[in-house]
């Protein structure tokens, strides 16, 4: 979609705008410009992005695709009469239907992040992102008793990123610890891991992938060379069938495709919400 631009409209932070159209847009190829314009929350605002999303219409010599999350009625209905992109309206879309549906009207609240002084669930996130913070890499193998989860594999293998996204979209406290040479000199996992090791699950990658991501960071070193790699995930995968740690590669899948895989295994009540 070259030369094809994007907007992701919200009187909040615009998130679920984005995150949704996104999926929707993944289904045509392509990439076309995003913008995202959040807390559209007043009149003035409102007339203010809507003569932008014109101008980039005529720029361009074509409708801005226009993809809204606004709940304030005001807002929504100048969006509505002078946006001249193609609007959208995914709140409009849905919950009026579902209105009908349950006999209700919805309480039109403005993102999902309002009250979060209140929010348990919100709370349990920070905790869980200060946890995977300090046992990022095995900084620390203190309070491993109360991980929900621990990811092991080797060094790039996508523990960091997948503890983290594990920590600030569910609220699981996800240590992750990498397995060196020394351990597979050893044949077993690290002592601090021992006692913990139900709740360990494995990531393993393509040790030609595995090559190419730490040449990036070392090049020419051992460490990225691709028979260290290989033999790196060869022992870290036979390790972890040893031991009987379930586990997975990255390889080919996103962290949000590998975090709902652990969360099947470790905690399926993570997925019913």
């Amino acid at each position: 979609m070259p030369n094809r631009t994007v907007y992701f409209l919200s009187d909040g932070t615009g998130i679920t705008a984005e995150t949704f159209g996104n999926s929707i847009l993944a289904q045509f190829g392509g990439r076309a410009r995003h913008v995202r314009r959040p807390f559209i929350d007043s009149a003035e605002k409102a007339y203010e992005v809507c003569r932008e999303i014109e101008a980039t219409g005529l720029a361009e010599g074509q409708r801005v695709v226009v993809f809204a999350t606004l709940v304030n009625p005001e807002v929504l209905s100048i969006v509505r009469e002078h946006c001249k992109g193609l609007l959208l309206d995914m709140f409009g879309t849905f919950i009026a239907p579902l209105e009908e549906e349950f006999g209700l009207k919805s309480n039109h609240r403005v993102g999902r992040f309002s009250d979060v002084a209140k929010s348990q669930e919100y709370h349990d996130r920070i905790e869980a992102i200060n946890f995977s913070l300090a046992h990022d890499d095995g900084q620390s193998a203190k309070n491993l008793a109360v991980a929900d989860v621990i990811l092991v594999g080797v060094s790039r293998s996508g523990k960091t990123p997948t503890s983290l996204y594990l920590a600030m979209q569910h609220g699981i406290k996800a240590a992750n610890y990498p397995l060196i040479p020394e351990d597979f000199e050893r044949g077993k996992l690290p002592g601090s891991l021992s006692e913990f090791r139900r709740k360990c699950f494995g990531l393993t990658i393509d040790p030609d992938r595995l090559s190419h991501i730490r040449q990036e960071r070392r090049p020419g070193s051992k460490y990225a060379d691709p028979m260290n790699c290989r033999y790196e995930v060869n022992e870290a995968e036979k390790m972890m069938k040893r031991e009987g740690i379930a586990w997975l590669s990255s390889t080919h899948k996103s962290i949000e495709e590998i975090a709902t895989t652990i969360l099947r295994d470790i905690r399926p009540d993570r997925l019913v919400y």
